[in-house]
């Protein structure tokens, strides 16, 4: 589904990727965890889109086409979605119009008819349950006054709506105490299926208890230096990212 050979990216002229190689397929759960300042957000951001990043080298290859030569909103009528580590207040914007017109959108982008509000309604309500999140919450203006866990859970039920192939999740733990980062990773869980992949940002290994992926990769420096099985992040909280730095584990372990 994603091939990423070889990628190098700039911000404000500063190298932040270098040579960065990932590859996910459909169904699959990928963990890239690293410290501060190892280039996870930026590959996040790269990858939706987002304006300010320039790549000068490498490529990325989302389903046979070309991603970055890709608009932003056709990457996400591709199916590509992010959920941002600190997900954005829009004071009045109601929630339910925001979801709709973010669905409909990616809907006349593919070419599909729009769904009107009588489907949308009885749809998004069946998501939220799936999801965990309160009916109040649908009425309230998109984020504005929600807490950290309730904004969290609001993306997840942004991702629930619009279905992507392609979850990209930038730190979804951030911020959370453990009854809502419970619930956000169960929500999480309940949308994990054979043709969506995923991709899960953080820097600790407790969320891991509870998304458990199937390949935990450690970046560092604009690289991913090692990928491994879920106990690569057991050893990680042991050891810390230290006892990974220096070419002598510059390897991928399969």
């Amino acid at each position: 589904m994603l091939k990423i050979e070889n990628l190098e990216a700039r911000v404000d002229e500063k190298e932040i990727l270098k040579g960065l190689n990932l590859e996910v397929k459909p169904g699959e759960v990928h963990a890239i965890m690293g410290p501060n300042g190892s280039g996870k957000s930026t590959l996040a951001y790269l990858l939706a889109g987002r304006d300010g990043y320039d790549v000068t080298g490498g490529s990325v290859d989302y389903e046979g086409a070309d991603l970055l030569d890709m608009e932003p909103e056709e990457r996400a009528a591709a199916g590509v979605f992010l959920a941002f580590q600190y997900p954005v207040e829009i004071p009045g914007v109601a929630n339910m119009y925001f979801l709709r017109t973010a669905l409909n959108s990616i809907r006349r982008e593919r070419g599909e008819d729009e769904v009107d509000a009588a489907t949308f309604l009885k749809m998004v309500r069946e998501k939220a349950k799936v999801v965990g999140v309160k009916p109040d919450l649908l009425k309230r203006a998109v984020n504005f006054g929600f807490s950290g866990g309730e904004k969290k859970r609001n993306e997840i039920l942004q991702m629930a709506v619009l279905e992507p192939k392609l979850a990209i999740l930038d730190e979804t733990d951030s911020g959370l105490d453990i009854d809502a980062l419970r619930t956000v990773a169960d929500g999480v869980n309940q949308l994990r299926s054979a043709d969506r992949a995923m991709v899960v940002i953080t820097h600790y290994q407790r969320l891991l208890d509870y998304i458990v992926p199937d390949v935990v990769h450690i970046m560092l420096d604009g690289k991913i230096i090692r990928s491994g099985g879920k106990e690569l992040a057991l050893e990680l909280e042991k050891s810390g990212y230290a006892a990974f730095d220096g070419g002598a584990v510059a390897q991928a372990v399969a």
